[in-house]
């Protein structure tokens, strides 16, 4: 039976003062949510949603995804069209659409190796050697036809990043992976783009529902040692030495 929660804030007063959650119980308790209130989302705790998505890492540190934050009207009926008419673009206050950037390693970088160089993570030695490095790898993947493959998977740890974040920020979510890229594309004025690639739309706001965990399988039915299909109870243990 699906059970009403407690108002979200209201616009303009921000977010209340509650517990932080751990990287643990966010794991744990965070649930798909599809039904949505329409109450919208404070400015700051998107603001901080989506800063925290931004921290999330990626391949040779490019920064090869954006997120496209669309709340009117208008967008949100594009994506209900563009995902069979599912009901979280529509009822959602803010739906985060997670774009991959396969050919940014093209683009100058210069303002994240100056970032790097005076926080003192690197050096300038490191810099023009990881510069050159990083060039090299993405080359490699052009020519493997896998530059897509690669943004789509750091755009994808980003889209994590969201799930987790909008729970400890008391936001329900839901991951969305059934669309038509193309109308996604249309919907965010990307039409034309076809350097850009659609990884994942996240759902955001505060619910009308409460889900329960569908609970899931054993660990050992998905977690193998060493080889795909071998459970822990197979592994040889030796003796520590003494």
């Amino acid at each position: 039976m699906t059970q009403l929660l407690p108002p979200g804030p209201a616009a303009g007063l921000g977010t209340p003062a509650r517990p932080t959650l751990s990287v643990a119980d966010a794991i744990r308790t965070r649930r798909t949510v599809r039904h949505y209130r329409p109450d919208p989302i404070p400015a700051a705790t998107l603001d901080a949603l989506l800063a925290l998505a931004i921290e999330a890492p990626t391949s040779w540190n490019l920064q090869d995804r954006s997120i496209v934050v669309v709340s009117d009207e208008t967008g949100r009926e594009g994506l209900v069209r563009a995902t069979g008419g599912q009901p979280q673009p529509a009822e959602a206050p803010v739906v985060l659409v997670v774009v991959a950037q396969p050919q940014a390693w093209r683009a100058d970088r210069a303002d994240i190796y100056e970032q790097a160089r005076e926080a003192g993570a690197w050096s300038d030695d490191f810099i023009a050697m990881f510069a050159a490095a990083s060039d090299d790898f993405q080359r490699d993947l052009d020519r493997r036809g896998l530059l897509r493959e690669y943004a789509i998977k750091d755009a994808m740890i980003a889209a994590t990043y969201v799930l987790l974040a909008a729970t400890e920020l008391g936001l329900a979510s839901s991951p969305m992976n059934g669309w038509d890229e193309a109308a996604v594309k249309e919907t965010i004025g990307i039409a034309d783009r076809d350097d850009l690639a659609i990884a994942l739309l996240v759902a955001v706001g505060y619910p009308a529902e409460e889900r329960r965990h569908p609970g899931r399988r054993p660990v050992d039915h998905n977690v193998f040692h060493q080889r795909y299909g071998r459970s822990a109870e197979s592994e040889v243990r030796f003796p520590a030495r003494t």
